[in-house]
């Protein structure tokens, strides 16, 4: 379907037409021109029947041209067939810890030992590529917190983030309760019973302006649920900034805010954690649909320029075949 953005746009149609009405510039009579052969006078009238026709075939094309550029102007688009999004899902942001202590390497999978942020990303990416229907974002942070990805039904694109998300990227500390306060600031404006939030880390909140307890009880009033995961593979281990994964803080967090805590000692336990986390039952929301759209505003534009341009060479060659210059090569 042809819709147009600026529709209003082709009242500019008529601005050649205000044109040709304005009052012509005061022009002084010439002396009066003589014929004394019908002959010649024969020629004079043919040239200017000539002149009259290629005129008007000037002024149609120059407005079809105007037409066209007019048409740009009013931003054309194709509109598609309806495309219906999902219907159920949850508003979920993802929130990990790029802090230099997830650099240690304490994660065992088979006969080798990788460092935690490898079977993070792992096993989150494995994550939200599962989550169909779901909106999906996510937050990185170290010593600050920032979004890498507003919600989105994107997942692929998620996904790859987490996947392409390197240690410095957010500084050496751990700031869990600005992590949590963006969360909230993110998930506030979704449908109430689909705020959750899944917050990884490693270590102890050692550089946070938001106090993570102060955090979570806002995040119960604005009913996000929080499920937290501490990851490391004994309880007690120091991490490269001297701390160790606070269990009390964590599970404090999630008991606030109706969420869950969980531990993961290894790559295998994290995963079962995702695949609980994954059970989580779907929130009905509205159906939505969008139609998709595709500019023609390039193509009516280079009409028009193509037409001005073949209206102004072949008019001057049509002006130059007149029967005077026709007899004088003759």
């Amino acid at each position: 379907m042809l819709d147009f953005l600026w529709p209003w746009a082709f009242t500019l149609l008529l601005l050649p037409l205000l044109v040709r009405l304005l009052p012509p510039a005061s022009e002084s009579l010439g002396a009066a021109i003589r014929a004394p052969f019908s002959a010649r006078w024969q020629r004079l009238q043919g040239e200017g029947r000539v002149s009259a026709s290629v005129s008007t075939l000037r002024v149609v094309g120059l407005f079809l041209a105007w037409v066209c550029i007019v048409t740009a102007i009013a931003r054309p688009q194709w509109v598609g067939e309806p495309i219906e999004l999902p219907n159920t899902g949850r508003d979920l942001m993802l929130s990990l810890d790029l802090s230099g202590s997830m650099q240690i390497r304490d994660m065992q999978v088979g006969n080798r030992t990788i460092s935690r942020v490898e079977a993070v990303k792992a096993i989150a990416s494995d994550f939200t590529e599962r989550r169909v229907g779901d909106r999906v974002g996510l937050i990185l942070f170290g010593s600050k917190a920032y979004v890498q990805a507003p919600l989105t039904f994107d997942t692929t694109t998620v996904t790859q983030f987490i996947r392409e998300a390197q240690l410095g990227f957010a500084g050496e500390d751990t700031a869990i309760g600005d992590a949590l306060g963006l969360a909230i600031k993110r998930l506030r404006d979704r449908p109430a019973a689909s705020r959750v939030l899944i917050l990884l880390t490693d270590g102890q909140d050692t550089a946070s302006s938001v106090e993570p307890i102060e955090a979570a009880a806002l995040a119960a009033q604005q009913n996000v649920k929080v499920y937290t995961i501490g990851i490391s593979r004994n309880l007690g281990t120091t991490s490269a900034r001297g701390g160790e994964v606070d269990e009390a803080l964590l599970r404090a967090i999630a008991e606030a805010t109706g969420g869950e805590y969980f531990r993961a000692r290894d790559p295998k336990e994290l995963q079962a954690i995702y695949g609980i986390i994954d059970q989580l039952e779907p929130v009905e929301q509205d159906a939505s649909t969008f139609r998709p759209r595709r500019s023609l505003s390039y193509w009516a534009m280079l009409a028009g320029l193509l037409l001005g341009s073949l209206v102004l060479l072949t008019g001057g060659v049509l002006t130059g075949l007149t029967p005077r210059n026709v007899g004088a090569t003759s």
